[in-house]
Parts: C-alpha cells; structure tokens; sequence
C-alpha cells in the first residue's frame, strides 16, 4: 500500500513538473510573439473583377490569408452537463414514474426537456422529476460554433460562411462556382474581405482572394459601426442584416460572433436597450396549448434588454447566421456564456447601483427578399 502511494505521489509530482513546464514555455513564446501586424486591404478595393490584380494587392492578400482572430474557447461544463431532447409527439403523456401514471400531456408546440435519467430502458427522466417514454423524444445535440476574438480592432472586414453545404468561389461576381480555380469554402469558415462588387441583377459579390468571389447572401461580415449616441462603457451591437453579434469596448470592437434574430411575424425590434436582467439559467415558454407554443427547460446565459426579449445561448438549432428565433437573439452556448461573462465583468452602474450594460439593435441593409434562410 505504501509502495503503491509512494508510485502515486511520484507520478503526480512528474506530471506537476511537466504542466509547470508547459506553461513556462508557452508563456514565454507569448511573450516572445511579435505584436499582431495589421495590414492595409484597401490596395484592393478597386480591383477590376474581370482585370488584372495589382502587385500590391497580391502580396497583401497572400501576407494576410485569414483574419486577425482567436476562437474562444467552448463553456465545456455546460455543453457536457446538458441533454436535451426534442419532444416529437404532438401531445405525450407524461409519467410520474417509468411505467407509472400519467400526470398530464405534453401541451402541443416546440418543446424541449433536459434529460437527466436515461438509466431505464425504454424511457429518459426530465431535471423536474417527471418521466417520457423513450419513442416521444429524440436526442439534440447542442451546436459547438463559436465567436472569435478581434485582434486589430476590426481595420479589416471579415466574414463567415453560411452555405450549408461545401461550395467553391466564383472567379467573378455573378459567375458559376469554379471548381478548377476556385476555393473550396464549408459552413462557418472564416474569410477576409478585399473588393467589392456588383452582379448583374445587383447583388454584393466580395473578393476573398485572387479571382475568388463569393456572394453576400452565402456570408455574415463583420466590420465596425459608429457607437451610437449615450451608449458607453462595454456594448453589444447587434446586426439584424448580416445576423452579427459584435462586443465593444467604447469604439474599439473586441469580439463578432453569428446570431439569429427573429425571423418574419416576430421580428427582434432595433433601437438602443439596457440589459435589466441576467440568468445563468431560465426557462422560456409562450402560446402555452396553442400548436405555434413553446416550452424551452434551463436556457442558459440568459441577458434580457428588450421587455422579455434577451441575448441567450441556444441547444436546440444551429442555424446561426439566419433568422431563426421568435425575437430573441440566439447565440451558441460558448457565445452566450463568454458575453454574459463579459459584460458582467465591468465597473459600469446605473443610479440604482446595477450593472449597467447597452444593446443597440440596428440592421446595416435590408432584406431583399422574406425568410429566415435569406438577406
């Protein structure tokens, strides 16, 4: 018994050692790193898409293949802790035991319940003490997107692409994919934007590399805004045309994320809000019977700002970059809990002594045509 201690506590005092080692070193190159070099794309803006590219526009384009960006990292404790299933059935009843009575139905509508016993076979276990036969519902996975930290402040536009699918680039604006020139792109790469362009039928084309363009309505940009007028401190803007979210510091943007607003009937309203209320959990119900209802268990990083309206991370899709929500403004649970955790962490209070954060909701263009998919 000594002897297998003794083999413990060596081990633990290597393993110790190598983790301090570790961090000395990668603390050292950090602090080694070069200060994030910030190039200058507007040798590109008048860049003839069926001409030739400049010089300059080449090398910096080749010098500066990605944006200047870091991911953050993903809320593993709660992407690990949570399980939540779709309840399929239009009305299910609900047990109080597996094989048990049944206390009610299921209203109709979109509902979701956290599942905490699956351990009977046959039939999962809700966090409220209530049981669902195992047939009514199916498993979602929660979506691992997230937003990444801005390093230059936003000197440049960037974008993510939405297709759902792999797609190439086009080698102009309005042409067909180029499958031997072009790019091959996958839903939520990160691209720069260097030239802009106009289609035939008048649709925003962006240049993202040479004789590589890719439409507007298949990307989300991030670039900077003016700070509206009375808003100070740490500030979200929120852009309902391009589905962005991006955190501010005063004027210096400092994280850009995807969203979904909401989608047509129940449009997220723009104008400049307080957060009032923070959750670290809340659940969110409406229209309660009726077939448009919903019922969403233990929704977590909830920010409220407009009424019962809130900035909150989403499990149950991973539409982010279209309109998807009934006003709300969903975000992915990494997004949602890096921007609670954020905005949390400021001086800034209002005459009540409260945390004192800004929404602005704004829309940078119109949306040429109705839908959720569509800009």
């Amino acid at each position: 018994m000594n002897k297998l201690l003794s083999v413990q506590q060596k081990n633990r005092s290597m393993f110790a050692v190598a983790a301090l080692t570790l961090v000395l070193v990668f603390g050292l190159a950090l602090a080694a790193a070069p200060a994030h070099a910030i190039y200058d794309v507007s040798v590109c803006e008048d860049t003839d898409p069926f001409g030739e590219i400049s010089d300059e526009c080449l090398r910096v384009m080749e010098s500066f293949p990605e944006p200047s960006v870091l991911p953050i990292q993903h809320d593993s404790l709660t992407l690990g802790s949570y399980s939540f299933w779709k309840v399929e059935d239009a009305q299910p009843p609900i047990f109080d035991a597996p094989n048990g009575n049944v206390i009610r139905n299921m209203p109709p509508g979109f509902n979701y319940v956290r599942v905490t016993d699956t351990s009977v076979d046959g039939w999962v276990g809700t966090a409220s003490g209530e049981w669902l036969r195992a047939a009514d519902v199916t498993y979602n996975e929660a979506s691992y997107f997230r937003g990444v930290r801005i390093l230059d402040g936003l000197e440049n536009q960037f974008a993510w692409v939405l297709s759902t699918g792999a797609m190439y680039t086009s080698a102009y604006p309005g042409g067909a994919q180029d499958v031997d020139n072009g790019r091959l792109l996958r839903r939520y790469d990160l691209i720069n934007i260097f030239a802009e362009a106009y289609d035939d039928d008048g649709w925003r084309w962006y240049m993202i590399g040479p004789n590589q363009w890719i439409e507007q309505r298949l990307v989300a940009k991030a670039f900077r805004i003016e700070r509206p007028e009375g808003v100070t401190g740490r500030w979200v803007a929120i852009d309902l045309y391009e589905q962005t979210v991006t955190l501010y510091e005063e004027d210096t943007p400092v994280f850009a994320t995807l969203t979904s607003t909401g989608v047509p009937g129940w449009d997220t309203r723009e104008g400049v809000f307080e957060i009032w209320a923070r959750l670290d959990r809340d659940g969110m119900s409406g229209a309660t019977g009726a077939p448009t209802g919903w019922d969403l268990q233990s929704v977590p990083w909830v920010m409220y700002f407009d009424g019962d309206i809130s900035l909150h991370g989403t499990y149950w899709h991973d539409f982010f970059g279209y309109r998807h929500s009934r006003g709300c403004v969903n975000l992915s649970i990494s997004d949602a809990n890096y921007v609670y955790r954020w905005l949390n962490d400021t001086d800034q209070v209002n005459e009540d002594g409260d945390l004192l954060n800004y929404v602005y909701v704004h829309s940078s263009g119109e949306y040429r045509t109705s839908g959720a998919a569509t800009k």
